[in-house]
């Protein structure tokens, strides 16, 4: 393991939504503020610092994690998915954001980029959840608007449209 020195910055590289990045940190500096910051990866929100929220929710190699209690130098060389790789492109939003839109699941929104990336990842591994998987799912998490109802009808609605994906094209 490289030992970094505190008193400079450090080169960090990484795949993030599938494209290579890099840029400098200080070993001290957040995943959360080098994405914003230093990556201008602004969708991934940063509410309480103290991973309580769930607001800076992304997606580290496969594993959900706290970009808020994760340093930058941790993920060199890893690969890491933020709420900006949801959409399959620039002009159209994937299924579970549609659901959200339709189902007015966010108010405020600073909530909204976390808990769409643990339904994100929840979903791709369970595509068929109860009411009481999600309600589980997003009890890490934090939202002051919504009263969470329409979150749980989108991510409820988004696992269905995502199951009939997934039968008339059984390679997505």
């Amino acid at each position: 393991m490289t030992r970094l020195r505190a008193d400079s910055r450090h080169p960090i590289r990484f795949k993030l939504n599938g494209r290579p990045v890099e840029g400098e940190a200080e070993p001290r500096m957040l995943l959360s503020d080098f994405l914003r910051h230093q990556i201008g990866a602004t969708g991934t929100h940063v509410g309480c610092e103290h991973g309580v929220c769930g607001a800076c929710t992304v997606v580290i190699d496969g594993m959900l994690a706290r970009s808020c209690l994760t340093l930058a130098a941790q993920v060199d060389g890893c690969e890491i998915r933020t709420v900006e790789g949801l959409a399959p492109s620039a002009d159209r939003l994937g299924i579970l954001q549609r659901a959200f839109r339709r189902n007015h699941a966010l108010q405020c929104g600073f909530c909204t980029a976390g808990i769409l990336m643990s339904l994100d990842h929840y979903l791709r591994r369970h595509p068929a959840p109860s009411e009481t998987d999600v309600r589980d799912l997003l009890s890490g998490h934090l939202c002051r608007c919504t009263g969470y109802t329409p979150i749980i009808n989108a991510a409820l609605q988004a696992a269905a449209e995502l199951a009939t994906a997934i039968e008339e094209k059984p390679d997505v």
